[in-house]
């Protein structure tokens, strides 16, 4: 069993190329449906990590890959990150500044994917703790209605193996880094779009 102590050295440890990762993604950004070099990216990633049933181009540029456990039979969960940027103009002065004009990873999905390749790392280093099996799911279009999780569902990602939950998180500047906010309900505003029409 994992003390809390060697999970945090483990994290302390594999901090620098989470980093590193984001940062490349946040200057790559790509738009919903558009995620072709993200995607490529992540998926070498998973490759050189022993990833089992890599899995590609799930509703355009999804991609899913199973952890299986060493410890037994048991629940699959599903861990989830998103991979769009958002059609804005960067104007941050930072060194990984986006290169597209126009581009930006202004909601976080550049840190969602970049920390679900960490904890992809994680437990393929400890894969023979783990009773079950872990999903990863890296979801396009999370920008744009009606997003990539429904074409993602729709083509089979909550099965084979059938999973038993999901997880997902969001980043949000106004919490302090190392805290966590929960809540029951609703916890975010979405960007839906729709349209009135007005008869008469």
């Amino acid at each position: 069993m994992v003390t809390g102590m060697e999970l945090r050295t483990d994290v302390d440890e594999i901090l620098p190329g989470v980093v590193a990762d984001r940062r490349y993604l946040h200057e790559h950004p790509e738009l919903s449906f558009q995620e072709y070099e993200t995607a490529k990216f992540v998926a070498k990633r998973l490759e050189s990590l022993g990833v089992e049933d890599l899995r590609t181009g799930i509703a355009g540029t999804g991609i899913t890959a199973l952890i299986r456990g060493g410890a037994g039979e048991g629940k699959v969960a599903l861990v989830r990150a998103d991979m769009d940027a958002l059609p804005i103009l960067e104007e941050n002065a930072v060194e990984y500044k986006s290169r597209h004009d126009g581009v930006m990873h202004a909601c976080g999905h550049d840190a969602h994917t970049a920390m679900l390749l960490g904890v992809a790392r994680l437990l393929t280093d400890r894969r023979d703790q783990i009773k079950g099996t872990v999903k990863l799911l890296f979801q396009p279009a999370e920008e744009m209605p009606p997003g990539g999780a429904i074409g993602m569902i729709e083509e089979g990602v909550l099965e084979d193996p059938h999973v038993d939950a999901v997880f997902g998180l969001h980043v949000a500047a106004d919490i302090p880094a190392g805290q966590i906010g929960v809540r029951a309900g609703n916890a975010s505003a979405a960007s839906d779009r729709f349209t009135i029409t007005i008869q008469g």
